[in-house]
C-alpha cells in the first residue's frame, strides 16, 4: 500500500507542476507578467481564454477522479486517493509557480483557487494549509493501519 500512496503522490506532484507551467506560459503568452495576484490575472483574461480554463480545470477533476477509481475498488479509498492526489497537485501547482515566476511572494497573496461554478477567490496560504493538512491526515492513517480495513 505504502508504494502505491508514493506513486500516487508522485502522480499529483507531476500533474501539478504540469499545471503550474501552463500557468506560467499562460501568463506570458498573455502579457500579464507584471501583477502579484491572480485575482488580478482574472480581470486581464480575455473572456475566450477564461472559458478554455474553465475546460482545462475540468480536465483536471476528471483526472484526479479517473486515477482515484482507477487505482481502488472502495468508494471509501477512491475518496482518499482523490484528496490524496489533489492535495499533492495543489501543493506542485503553488511550488511550480513559485519556481518558475517567484509568485505566490506570501501566503496572504490572493488567487483564484477555481473559476467552476464561478472564481473561488481567497489568500494562496487557505489551499496550502488544507492541502498540507490532507497529506497529514492521510499518511497518519496510512501509517497506523486504518486503511487495512479497504
Amino acid at each position: 500500500m505504502f508504494l502505491k500512496y508514493l506513486l500516487l503522490a508522485l502522480f499529483g506532484i507531476a500533474f501539478g507542476h504540469v499545471e503550474g507551467v501552463v500557468v506560467y506560459y499562460l501568463r506570458l503568452a498573455t502579457g500579464i507578467t507584471h501583477v502579484n495576484s491572480n485575482k488580478v490575472v482574472l480581470s486581464e483574461i480575455p473572456d475566450k481564454l477564461k472559458s478554455i480554463e474553465i475546460t482545462r480545470e475540468a480536465a483536471t477533476i476528471i483526472m484526479l477522479v479517473a486515477i482515484s477509481l482507477i487505482a481502488s475498488s472502495s468508494w471509501l479509498e477512491r475518496f482518499m486517493i482523490f484528496l490524496w492526489c489533489f492535495a499533492f497537485w495543489d501543493l506542485a501547482y503553488y511550488g511550480s509557480l513559485y519556481l518558475t515566476s517567484r509568485w505566490p511572494r506570501s501566503l496572504k497573496e490572493m488567487d483564484v483557487l477555481f473559476l467552476i461554478p464561478r472564481p473561488w477567490i481567497a489568500p494562496v496560504g487557505i489551499p496550502i494549509f488544507v492541502s498540507s493538512f490532507t497529506i497529514i491526515i492521510i499518511g497518519m492513517l496510512l501509517v497506523s493501519g486504518a486503511f487495512l480495513f479497504m
